[in-house]
């Protein structure tokens, strides 16, 4: 047993979701949403170095302290599996693990709209599944992969820094692939992806230029890309795809983007009224005729008339699933005001007493 697993036990038995360790403080775990102590010793440089380079191995540690930043996958048990950060920060080293969970929870566990089980059936273009670190998007993710893997024949590569949700070959065959590890960069495997006879690419992170276009680039050949972005809305969504690149590019990528964006799932997760976890909250858009021309011409803002108008079509406005939660007491009314978009909207909910933080 690895001297840091003490640690992890006490995550997982408590129902965390994450284990941050720094140098000169002592361990906390995020227990639905909020960050709590585990003990009230600090951390010293001697404890961290020598459990931190007891789970990553020789190769990774040298690597981390030559570069400051590590990410790897670290397997306790059987049922235990977690997604590494190692970084170093004002008062020296520092990581943070979070929980993978080791059995990949279907779509219909996970509570989520059915429509999303559509976007695996497709054959083509780009689905984007976004939101703010900690929401759920690997979970979804995979959840949607899996419903893929189960019900067709399919050959799905994932680029992954690292490898959360491990996926046994059920109808299709999978090859999972971590950056470092298996190729240099999530840019050199998509390449690789378009001679690899791929039907699906799921790529982990769209966070550069490169990759990004490389991913469109892959889409317009026919390949189904699945890729996430820390964005909280479908608007926002389309507007950074289109940002990241050059001004004199800008109108050639959103004929692109136009013609390859199937739909994107933002997500966010909400602390349930009854203080039992959190529940996912989503926003659908679903790239019919009418966003594919707002995209087009570059008009994002009428996006949300789409979603709002879409919803016999399966789509869904953010905040309209947040008032729908709201009616169906699954989240309180300080909640809903602190995550919705236009907060007036909930203002008036509110309690009179309500304690916003």
């Amino acid at each position: 047993m690895a001297y840091i697993d003490q640690f992890f036990q006490v995550l997982v038995s408590s129902g965390g979701s994450d284990l941050h360790m720094a140098e000169g403080s002592p361990p906390k775990i995020r227990q639905h949403g909020s960050v709590v102590p585990i003990r009230e010793e600090a951390l010293t440089y001697e404890e961290m170095a020598y459990m931190m380079s007891e789970i990553s191995g020789p190769e990774r540690w040298a690597r981390y302290l030559e570069i400051g930043d590590l990410d790897f996958a670290y397997q306790m048990d059987e049922t235990s599996r977690f997604r590494c950060n190692y970084l170093k920060q004002a008062n020296g080293l520092g990581c943070v693990f979070r929980i993978i969970p080791t059995k990949i929870l279907t779509l219909e566990q996970l509570g989520v709209p059915e429509i999303i089980k559509e976007f695996g059936k497709l054959r083509g273009g780009i689905v984007l599944v976004t939101g703010p670190t900690g929401s759920g998007k690997s979970t979804t993710l995979a959840a949607l992969i899996d419903y893929i893997n189960t019900n067709y024949s399919r050959h799905i590569v994932t680029i992954e820094e690292p490898i959360e949700f491990v996926h046994p070959n059920k109808r299709s065959v999978l090859s999972q692939r971590e950056v470092h590890d298996h190729t240099p960069s999530f840019p050199v495997a998509l390449k690789a992806a378009l001679r690899e006879d791929a039907d699906i690419v799921l790529v982990g992170e769209m966070r550069d230029l490169e990759t990004i276009s490389l991913a469109l680039t892959a889409a317009e050949t026919g390949l189904l890309v699945f890729g996430t972005l820390h964005t909280n809305n479908a608007r926002k969504t389309v507007d950074r795809l289109i940002d990241v690149f050059p001004s004199d590019q800008q109108s050639q990528v959103r004929t692109m983007l136009s013609n390859s964006l199937r739909g994107v799932v933002a997500q966010l997760l909400m602390k349930k009224a009854d203080g039992r976890g959190r529940k996912a909250i989503n926003e659908i858009l679903i790239v019919t005729p009418a966003a594919s021309a707002i995209i087009r011409e570059g008009a994002t803002q009428k996006l949300q008339d789409v979603i709002v108008g879409g919803k016999s079509e399966g789509m869904q406005f953010m905040d309209d699933a947040i008032h729908d939660a709201l009616k169906e007491g699954i989240v309180t009314a300080e909640e809903a005001y602190m995550k919705a978009t236009d907060k007036n909207r909930f203002k008036s909910l509110l309690p009179a007493n309500a304690v916003l933080h």
